[in-house]
This record gives C-alpha cells, structure tokens and sequence, in this order.
C-alpha cells in the first residue's frame, strides 16, 4: 500500500488561517507597511482531501468576517481574511494524546528553551 503523505488516513486536517482586525473607514486598511492586530485561528476539520479540508478552512474563517459595530462608539469595523497559513493531516484516530500536529525546527539551546513556558503561564 502506498503512503501519501496529503492524505489523512482518519480523515482529519488540522489547519489554520489568519485574520486581521480593521476600522472600515481606515485610509490605511490597505496599506502593506501597516500593522494590525490579527488572530491566527487553527481549526480541525473532518474531509476527504486536503483540498477538501482547505476549502472548510476557508469557509470557517470567512464565517468571522462579517461587519460590525464595536466599541463604546460603535465604529465600522471588521476583520479581514487574509488566508490559510498551515494544513496538515492528521494521521491518527482523534482520542486523549493523539499526535495531530508537529512541527520540525533547528536552533539554539538557548532558543529552544525561550519557548518553553510553565504551566501556570498557559491561563489567560
């Protein structure tokens, strides 16, 4: 049997995708050296391809760009999809420990370990 490594043999993807959070009437919303404040959302989805599965991403992060009024003044604003970051499959039956995402780096010892955080730093 061969192995593609596209496929989900569960039929799971993990993916995500970026959003980014503007003002309507913002002259600059556009603007490619402006900074916005954005949200990376990673979502599993249940398909039978990954293309499948990108299009479910797709639509799941559109479903959170509708217009609305915020604050105490109830400025225009709205957060913008800007795309899919990763999609991955995942290669085993979803349950408590299963592996459905990984990631390989190379760096420092000392950059390695700025990324650990306590326990106690994960509550928001």
């Amino acid at each position: 049997m061969s192995y593609d490594r596209n496929v989900s043999p569960v039929g799971w993807y993990v993916g995500a995708y970026v959003i980014r959070f503007t003002e309507r009437a913002d002259k600059r919303k556009h603007d490619l050296e402006n900074r916005f404040l954005t949200w990376e959302n990673w979502v599993l989805v249940k398909a039978r391809s990954i293309d499948a599965a990108y299009d479910k991403v797709v639509k799941i992060a559109k479903g959170d760009t509708k217009p609305y009024k915020g604050g105490p003044d109830g400025i225009a604003v709205q957060w913008i999809f800007e795309g899919v970051t990763e999609l991955l499959p995942v290669y085993e039956q979803i349950e408590d420990g299963s592996e459905i995402m990984w990631a390989e780096r190379t760096a420092k010892l000392k950059n390695i370990r700025k990324r650990v955080k306590k326990k106690a730093e994960f509550h928001q």
